[in-house]
């Protein structure tokens, strides 16, 4: 059974809170990941196997290079989508990436942008690096505004290869976390 406790709470309506994954999310995966509508920007749905994959690497993630979480939403907490951050080697430092995903029936009604503002407070009390970004394709409109409204900074767009072997254009949006903090190497 999924895990009930919110381990972060934003309060507006709908309540917003992440959790760790769990085992009996693979139908959330599948739908975040399986329908085309769902990953147009990302290349693609992925396969069944790479589905799965996906969900066993979240599970057994210690939190050394990041968290994924379970975006739940409303009074009972239903699985909405999916966030998280993860260490990033960007122009020569290693910066937290995040990225997330939202279910349709759950889109328009601020949870991304509630779940972004969440996850950069949690990055920024790992004080392991000075900067969160954003990449989301230059054809995201949604993805760009939720940047925007989470308040990050757009810095630019740049080419990146996600997945491997697609090519796409991405806005680069950041935040600073702490620029004191001493951002290890590779």
């Amino acid at each position: 059974m999924a895990p009930s406790a919110l381990l972060v709470h934003a309060p507006m309506t709908p309540e917003v809170g992440l959790r760790p994954w769990a085992e009996d999310d693979l139908s959330l995966m599948e739908r975040l990941l399986g329908d085309p509508r769902m990953t147009e920007h990302l290349g693609g749905p992925g396969s069944a196997e790479q589905i799965r994959r996906r969900l066993d690497g979240y599970l057994a993630a210690d939190g050394t290079d990041g968290r994924m979480f379970v975006i739940v939403a409303g009074e009972g907490r239903e699985p909405a989508g999916s966030i998280g951050y993860w260490g990033h080697e960007w122009q020569g430092e290693t910066v937290w990436e995040t990225g997330w995903s939202v279910l349709p029936e759950f889109q328009g009604q601020g949870i991304a942008t509630r779940a972004a503002a969440l996850i950069g407070r949690l990055a920024a009390a790992e004080r392991r690096h000075r900067s969160l970004h954003a990449f989301p394709s230059i054809d995201n409109g949604p993805s760009d505004a939720v940047c925007r409204n989470a308040g990050f900074t757009l810095l630019g767009s740049h080419s990146f290869e996600y997945p491997k072997g697609h090519v796409m254009q991405c806005n680069d949006w950041a935040i600073t976390l702490d620029p004191a903090v001493a951002t290890p190497g590779p």
